[in-house]
């Protein structure tokens, strides 16, 4: 079994610039620090709708990225993510059939928090409780239960002591990318979420932020700015 942070960004603020970065070095480093203070194995590099491939030096790095969709945000991770996306370009679907068609696992990212992703027909790979907004939890459990997918966990850490909150542990002989999809797809993966005091006092904090941006929905409610690209001072 592997403890691995599904997702994840070597950035504190979104920015505009969908490529590498002077700073994304620094940031890997910074987040593999924080996942080996965890006790994580790994983390998955989700960066907002481009990937640059990172050596891990002290914990896994598995290739990832974040899509916006055209209802939401997408987490791909696998052995070969797209490198660059337009934001708001590709439809849920289509993010998908991208995913698959280059070996990666396609994951609905915090469902509740800006995105009507779950309400796509889709063959989407699993759903994330995701560390930012755990109390969603139990609406996410039965999200899943509805369509039958496995629940994964993530941080969607931007500061490394935000790395761990949410991770999930992969039940493989090894721990690579393509490891990391199977046991996704067949289901042999288990979200654990931290509810630590460090924890709850930064959660208090994205939720205070969030829902004074009327970003969180319960399940009957329409959540609105789907698709829209990620702003600066996010």
């Amino acid at each position: 079994m592997f403890a691995l942070d599904l997702h994840s960004h070597t950035r504190f603020f979104h920015g505009r610039e969908r490529a590498a970065a002077l700073f994304d070095p620094l940031g890997v480093r910074l987040l593999e620090l924080g996942a080996r203070y965890r006790g994580l194995d790994g983390v998955a590099l989700t960066n907002h709708d481009y990937y640059h491939p990172f050596a891990g030096r002290v914990v896994e790095t598995i290739p990832g990225i974040e899509i916006s969709t055209t209802k939401g945000h997408v987490l791909v991770v696998g052995p070969d993510p797209p490198t660059r996306t337009e934001p708001g370009t590709l439809t849920p679907k289509e993010t998908v059939a991208l995913a698959h068609e280059r070996g990666c696992a396609a994951i609905v990212a915090h469902p509740y928090r800006n995105s009507t992703v779950r309400e796509v027909d889709a063959d989407f790979d699993a759903i994330e409780i995701n560390g930012k907004h755990p109390r969603t939890e139990e609406w996410v459990r039965q999200l899943a239960d509805r369509y039958d997918l496995p629940l994964v966990g993530g941080s969607d850490s931007h500061y490394p002591v935000e790395v761990g909150r949410a991770y999930t542990m992969v039940d493989a002989d090894i721990l690579t990318p393509e490891s990391v999809v199977s046991a996704i797809r067949d289901g042999r993966v288990e979200p654990r979420v931290e509810r630590g005091t460090f924890d709850q006092l930064v959660r208090r904090g994205y939720r205070t932020v969030h829902e004074g941006k009327d970003n969180l929905h319960r399940p009957e409610e329409e959540s609105p700015g789907v698709g829209e690209p990620p702003k600066p001072e996010d």
